[in-house]
């Protein structure tokens, strides 16, 4: 019973804080705070404390709402002629003073508020620094997850396609050898030249997924131009100015944009994917939406591999793909 009634007041008290928060965020323009992960002795003092600038906001307001009052008992006597000059002076003489106490107070319990909010729920030095080392320890470990399945996906990619195709091309090669017939052997001279080509474009794509050398003498909205180039899906591409981020995120939004392509290639039944890349307040953003049929899975193995290589770079990536609404996939990039 007592467990559940102290969970029961630690969500409220949670609830509580996240909405000051909230509200003191708003007060000063800025972005919404991320949720309070428990409601522990910081938040319990904070709504304990928080009890000194509710009763000055109390008194401030009850002085606003008699100021109001005494203000229109003037208005009613000027009206009425029952008002003397000196009388009215001195009225408005009080009310100047009442609305300077009403300002000033609103400013220092707004101000009181915001100190008691930085001091009891913001993180200290100390916890956020522990955060933070670990969120990299994570992202590390998820990196190294993400490179052995991309090295497990190439090592499918050169066993199941270029594998079979080189030793398909040595057994043409050894029919021609053996073949005593010229024009036979020129037939299988030729169709051996044509798998040999197939097979450098197929290294030249296993490559290309591995890291688009493109990158390294082309700009991000050319690389992806190629991309759109090699879909099998028709891809709109929306380019804003925006500042050119470094190579390695450059890198994670390719792969971002080849993914999402592939994949709504091959289980999206779209007719057109847009890809807009443009600015945002911390760096860059790139926004790929299709019209297919939607229900994307962001915990799949390709999805949550680039959730991971956008987080170890400090970026945002988000999947909205509801049944039968498309697919749309974000990603927030810094630029430094």
């Amino acid at each position: 019973m007592f467990p559940l009634v102290r969970g029961q007041v630690a969500g409220a008290a949670r609830w509580i804080a996240d909405q000051e928060r909230r509200r003191l965020a708003w007060a000063r323009s800025e972005p919404a705070p991320p949720p309070l992960r428990s409601a522990g002795p910081r938040v319990f003092g904070y709504l304990a404390a928080r009890a000194l600038p509710a009763l000055l906001g109390g008194l401030v307001t009850a002085l606003l709402v008699t100021g109001v009052a005494l203000a229109g008992i003037v208005v009613r006597s000027v009206l009425a002629g029952t008002m003397t000059v000196p009388g009215l002076l001195g009225q408005v003489l009080l009310g100047i003073t009442l609305l300077t106490l009403n300002l000033q107070g609103f400013v220092t319990v707004a101000g009181l508020d915001r100190r008691l909010a930085r001091a009891l729920l913001e993180s200290s030095t100390r916890e956020e620094l522990e955060r933070r080392i670990g969120e990299l320890a994570a992202s590390r470990a998820e990196v190294v997850a993400a490179v052995d399945v991309e090295r497990q996906r190439i090592e499918r990619d050169l066993h199941d396609g270029l594998q079979q195709r080189l030793v398909a091309l040595g057994m043409l090669l050894g029919r021609a050898r053996r073949s005593p017939d010229p024009e036979r052997t020129r037939a299988l001279l030729d169709q051996a030249h044509a798998d040999a080509q197939r097979a450098v474009e197929e290294m030249r794509e296993v490559a290309w997924r591995v890291y688009p050398s493109a990158l390294a003498h082309s700009s991000l909205d050319e690389v992806l131009a190629m991309v759109a180039q090699r879909s099998a899906v028709p891809v709109r591409i929306d380019l804003a100015p925006h500042p050119r981020p470094g190579r390695p995120a450059e890198t994670a939004l390719y792969f971002v944009a080849c993914e999402a392509v592939t994949n709504t290639a091959k289980h999206g039944a779209a007719t057109v994917i847009t890809i807009a890349v443009g600015p945002n307040a911390t760096g860059v953003e790139m926004v790929i939406t299709d019209d297919g049929v939607g229900g994307a899975d962001p915990d799949g193995s390709g999805l949550h591999g680039l959730a991971r290589r956008v987080a170890a770079l400090d970026g945002r990536f988000e999947v909205r793909s509801p049944p039968g609404e498309g697919t749309t996939i974000r990603v927030e990039l810094p630029c430094g």
